[in-house]
């Protein structure tokens, strides 16, 4: 009885919306995961040029993951499915990118006015200015230059979406074969590690982008992207093998 009046008096469980709700509520998760990643990469960067955690001075650091980054596409991701060229669409990529943030914004003549010497008229504020962009110099540059960084790690993720896809078929199969063997094998059925296997597939893709996306230094994309593709898969196997026998 009291277990009842325990269950009764909890609220309802909120249900994920569905249909283009759904698509929306999913869509929306993504782009969040990304401004996440991309926020905690530009926290991380000025943190490790406030403490000298890197053995380049400055925005230098941000600069050379760039360059190592831009290196992988050229020599390990010459081919792909989404696109013919990979290598010169995140040339195209970064160059416009470059263009807008450093160029076209104004940003560069913004930092090389700062340096340039003030008239003797120039107002207080103006001269107060300029020193604080020159203090934040680094950090306005590291900023920019993660931004760089994370649109190529970006299209790495998106060249290699197609192999979570594999990773989750797979899975599906194989958890497929091993839910009929149990079906006809009169096997045990449990909804309590199907249910806990669900709800992991959806934060193990996002994991995946969140930690490569977020990495403040140069790590090839194999050693995140590959484990986390193998656990997606093993995770599908096992929600798709302890489903319900009987529909």
């Amino acid at each position: 009885m009291a277990e009842e009046q325990r269950q009764k008096s909890q609220p309802p469980a909120k249900e994920a919306p569905k249909g283009i709700l759904g698509i929306f509520h999913k869509a929306k998760i993504a782009i969040g995961v990304l401004f996440l990643s991309l926020l905690m990469s530009i926290l991380i960067e000025c943190a490790g040029i406030a403490l000298d955690w890197w053995p380049e001075k400055g925005y230098l650091h941000a600069q050379a993951m760039l360059q190592v980054e831009l290196g992988w596409i050229s020599e390990d991701f010459t081919r792909s499915l989404l696109i013919s060229n990979p290598i010169q669409a995140a040339q195209e990529l970064t160059h416009a990118a470059y263009e807008w943030l450093f160029e076209k914004s104004g940003f560069l003549g913004w930092i090389v006015g700062a340096r340039e010497p003030l008239p003797p008229e120039a107002s207080v504020f103006k001269r107060y200015s300029n020193q604080l962009v020159i203090a934040i110099e680094d950090y306005l540059l590291a900023t920019l230059y993660v931004t760089l960084t994370f649109l190529v790690r970006l299209v790495i993720l998106t060249l290699t979406s197609p192999l979570f896809v594999m990773a989750a078929l797979v899975g599906l199969v194989d958890g497929l074969v091993r839910r009929d063997i149990r079906k006809f094998g009169a096997g045990r059925e449990t909804s309590y590690v199907y249910h806990h296997s669900k709800r992991l597939i959806g934060p193990l893709f996002f994991a995946a982008w969140l930690i490569y996306l977020s990495l403040p230094f140069s790590l090839h994309p194999n050693w995140v992207l590959l484990p986390c593709a193998a656990m997606l898969g093993l995770v599908v196997s096992i929600t798709a093998s302890t489903f319900k026998k009987y529909l």
